[in-house]
């Protein structure tokens, strides 16, 4: 137990201060850059992919379902409306594509900024959707903005083909 009289005399505080930038460097180890930027393209990802698969009867093929929900049940949430989703068919099919192949890409890492970019706009979409959602959507907002802010960090196939290209150039320079 710390006594006023040890705080006092100083006795402890090296101790503690060690302990606590200790403890600091034992968190900071844990929640490393990469691996945030790594769980972060996950965690994105994920709520997006498992809602594409729910939306295709096969390869190219939309179920009825996905079609049904843009036609007649998701509204956009605009001043003067809600209104119907134009072009429900086609929106059903961008919205499916996008679910599958931009998770795809954030997994891999591969146009990552841009993949963050595309799923921060079907977030809007989502919000504009379900206003009653923003909880969720915001979180994913948030994830999107920092993936592309930070990158997907050196665990992605952009880092691989940055490295490649910066390799490629010195040795080019070189000649």
């Amino acid at each position: 137990m710390i006594t006023n009289q040890d705080i006092a005399a100083g006795n402890t505080l090296p101790s503690l201060g060690r302990l606590a930038c200790k403890a600091d460097h034992l968190v900071q180890a844990i929640a490393s850059p990469s691996l945030v930027q790594l769980v972060l393209r996950v965690a994105l990802a994920v709520p997006f992919w498992r809602s594409g698969t729910l939306k295709w009867g096969g390869f190219l093929r939309l179920n009825d379902t996905a079609v049904t929900l843009f036609s007649d049940e998701f509204m956009l949430h605009l001043p003067g409306g809600p209104y119907h989703f134009p072009a429900p068919t086609v929106m059903a099919f961008l919205s499916g594509s996008g679910e599958i192949l931009l998770p795809i890409l954030l997994l891999l890492g591969l146009g990552t900024r841009f993949a963050a970019l595309g799923l921060l706009f079907m977030t809007v979409i989502v919000e504009l959707t379900v206003p009653d959602g923003w909880p969720v959507h915001i979180t994913w907002a948030a994830m999107a903005l920092a993936i592309m802010a930070y990158g997907p960090g050196p665990i992605s196939l952009d880092h691989l083909v940055s490295r490649a290209v910066r390799v490629t150039k010195t040795a080019h320079s070189g000649e």
